[in-house]
């Protein structure tokens, strides 16, 4: 495989030399022929969602197909305005002169996919590197296979396999693609991959984005209108493939007073929502596989923790379906406090002042999302001005993901780069700085012989000093 995975990349390598994918017919080609897939093919990448993580067809559809036709349209509609070069300023240092920003590709890219949103955070990135004209290479998960198998399929049939190539295959295959010397690498996953993807990486000097995760945070105040803030809890955690996202709430901080009331309200939506039997709801979606089963029982399991359980604790391995489980002051110390959860499984930390909170989070790891609910207009202000995270919502969660005008990416441990919109393009090209000068606007100070008269004269240029270059002219 390695051999052939070499041979892949080599190919891809003469066909970006060709510079047949620096063109913006080439490009807008590519993004129609994705566009299709999305449109076309919807059944079909349903079918294979559901296969992989029971996703109900209402979730498959506005998280990944919606987001990944909406990422294509607008590349299609602000492709040339993004292409043309950026006219910027010069200053006197250089006049007389012009100067641009002129985006260009990085070359031949690598795309490490995901398995919990295989079709979004496979395609989006992809499409972000077609925008910008580069030659690329797509690694789905393995974990995710009907969905690998379904994208593999529907490139090869849509897209121009010249320059846009899937690579199957699990470990292997991935340590061969890292092998590889590449012009920017996309990895989206864990931070232990992360850091075998990044020191793979440095050894080619190759820049890298890393979309990981972390314990995102939320903060849940008392003056609020609960029902709601509960609702859209719900939505971001159980409702986004069963919390097995990276930017779900991970855990609720909120005041000991507070605490019951809020998880009467979590009790009673969740009941609206997914029944009093939610294991067997087909609102939610399954565990992707028995390993990540067996690793969030684990994190139930625990002494410190399943004592603590006040809402949900049922499963059924069979079928790899947890229903939406709420753990109560569950200890500093416990397994599910220290470890990303990605699972249908929500501890609330209790504190005395709602402030406290964000001392907890900024003693932490920097998350890829933090959330709080208040409507304290200075509460709101210290959270955002505090807590560093990839993003932040307040009295909402995952929902900043659906702002193009808004990067997605993390800080930390939780990753490096963004993408989303204009950002994805920009992920995917170098800024290159061109300056324009004639043969005119010489200045013989810059060059030697040297002189105090050519420094004094130099000195009045670099600091603006009309009248000290004037002086200087005159000599005196």
């Amino acid at each position: 495989m390695a051999v052939c995975v070499e041979t892949a990349a080599a190919e891809l390598r003469d066909v970006y030399s060709s510079g047949k994918t620096r063109t913006c017919e080439w490009r807008v080609s590519q993004l129609k022929a994705m566009l299709k897939i999305a449109i076309h093919h919807e059944k079909e990448i349903i079918e294979a969602l559901n296969s992989d993580l029971g996703k109900h067809e209402h979730e498959a559809f506005l998280h990944e197909i919606a987001a990944v036709r909406s990422a294509c349209r607008m590349a299609l509609k602000q492709l040339h305005r993004w292409m043309k070069p950026e006219k910027v300023k010069t200053s006197m240092t250089t006049f007389p002169s012009s100067a641009e920003i002129v985006s260009e590709p990085y070359g031949v890219v690598l795309v490490i996919s995901t398995w919990n949103y295989p079709i979004l955070l496979s395609l989006e990135p992809v499409i972000a590197a077609i925008s910008a004209g580069n030659a690329v290479v797509l690694k789905p998960s393995e974990v995710a296979a009907a969905t690998s198998s379904t994208m593999s399929k529907l490139l090869g049939q849509y897209m121009d396999v010249s320059a846009v190539k899937v690579v199957e295959g699990g470990i292997q295959e991935t340590s061969a693609l890292l092998e590889q010397k590449w012009d920017k690498i996309f990895y989206t996953g864990n931070s232990k991959v992360g850091r075998v993807v990044l020191t793979a990486a440095a050894k080619h000097l190759t820049p890298v984005i890393l979309e990981l995760g972390g314990k995102c945070p939320a903060i849940v105040d008392s003056d609020i209108n609960l029902t709601v803030a509960v609702r859209r809890i719900i939505s971001g955690k159980w409702g986004c493939n069963s919390g097995q996202t990276c930017v779900s709430p991970d855990y609720i901080i909120t005041t000991k007073d507070y605490a019951s009331q809020l998880v009467d309200a979590l009790s009673s939506e969740l009941e609206r929502f997914y029944g009093k039997d939610p294991v067997n709801s087909k609102d939610m979606s399954k565990i992707i596989n028995s390993r990540h089963f067996e690793r969030l029982s684990k994190l139930l399991d625990e002494d410190k923790v399943s004592g603590k359980i006040v809402i949900g604790g049922q499963w059924d391995k069979a079928n790899l379906k947890i229903a939406p489980t709420v753990i109560l002051d569950a200890p500093e110390d416990s397994l599910i406090m220290n470890e990303e959860i990605f699972g249908p499984l929500l501890p609330i930390i209790t504190v005395n002042n709602i402030k406290d909170g964000i001392n907890l989070i900024t003693s932490k790891e920097k998350p890829l999302a933090a959330y709080i609910f208040t409507n304290d207009k200075k509460l709101k202000e210290e959270f955002v001005q505090r807590v560093s995270a990839g993003g932040i919502g307040v009295n909402e969660v995952t929902l900043h993901l659906a702002e193009d005008t808004l990067p997605f990416g993390g800080v930390g441990e939780s990753g490096m780069g963004s993408y989303h919109g204009k950002f994805s393009f920009d992920a995917f090209s170098h800024k290159k700085p061109v300056l324009y000068r004639g043969f005119n606007g010489e200045i013989s100070a810059r060059y030697p012989p040297y002189s105090p008269r050519k420094l004094k004269f130099l000195k009045a240029v670099l600091s603006g000093d009309i009248i000290g270059i004037i002086r200087a002219l005159l000599g005196w």
